[in-house]
């Protein structure tokens, strides 16, 4: 049985003690992928999911700028995000969009979020969203300057509520399931993922971040998103092997994979 975890960090600190053994135990639970989330500490250093897909053959990486992080953006920031896009084993721009949760200026987020939308269409490739506390004006960006280009764009933590992601799949978009989905108190996101299509769903951890239930309170990591599938799989009643073979297959398509027959741990691409 084949899983993916569609969004983790595992350039981050909280891995450097054993980040080899970290990936080992997802591949022993049968993560076939690993997408790495290349916002790292921001710019200049753009890289860092870039040099974790370098290093493993079934990791792969994006490129971007969180919208924390803008205020460091520097001249060539964009030129140099736009260039890393050419490496072959990064497939989306991302994590990208809104956060007013923090202090960082909307003034400055609103441009930065529609330039890299700007790189990635140029690109023709995806892009993954982040936004929290800003969910109104993250979907207009995205109506107006996204959804015409009818490429993909994977709304990642999706913690909204059914409106919210009706919204999101009317516009084409796909919407990645974590750990909060596990959370006792997140009723509106189970909803979501029990109405959404099944073509349209991801699995994700945003390791080492919102671990879930049974190791809420512990570091996450990739291997646990199989409690996420388990949970997603019971909210809309169906198979585990049918969700891990569902959310794969979407991944694969959606990143510009060939999807392919599911395959025992171990094997690579």
């Amino acid at each position: 049985m084949d899983f993916v975890d569609s969004h983790c960090h595992l350039d981050d600190r909280k891995f450097d003690g054993d980040r080899d053994a970290t990936i080992a135990r997802a591949r022993a639970v049968g993560v076939k992928y690993m997408l790495s989330i290349g916002t790292g500490d921001g710019p200049p250093g753009l890289e860092a999911a870039v040099r974790m897909a370098d290093r493993f053959p079934f990791v792969y990486a994006t490129v971007g700028v969180h919208p924390n992080d803008v205020s460091k953006i520097a001249e060539n920031t964009f030129e140099n995000l736009a260039e890393l896009l050419r490496h072959p084993k990064v497939k989306a721009v991302g994590e990208i969009g809104l956060d007013y949760h923090w202090d960082t200026p909307k003034e400055i987020q609103t441009p930065a979020f529609i330039k890299q939308m700007q790189i990635a269409a140029e690109a023709k490739m995806p892009i993954v969203i982040h936004t929290r506390d800003a969910w109104r004006d993250t979907l207009d960006l995205l109506r107006e300057h996204w959804a015409p280009t009818g490429l993909g764009c994977l709304m990642h933590c999706f913690s909204g509520d059914a409106e919210q992601a009706r919204e999101c799949l009317d516009l084409g978009f796909h919407l990645a399931f974590g750990g909060v989905t596990t959370y006792p108190k997140a009723a509106e996101v189970r909803e979501a993922a029990r109405m959404a299509p099944s073509d349209r769903i991801m699995l994700e951890t945003d390791s080492p971040y919102l671990t879930p239930v049974p190791h809420r309170g512990q570091r996450n990591e990739p291997a646990y998103v199989v409690h996420t599938a388990k949970a997603v799989a019971e909210i809309r009643g169906v198979p585990l092997e049918q969700l891990a073979r569902e959310t794969t297959a979407n991944f694969e398509r959606f990143f510009g994979f060939p999807v392919q027959e599911s395959q025992p741990p171990g094997v690579t691409h």
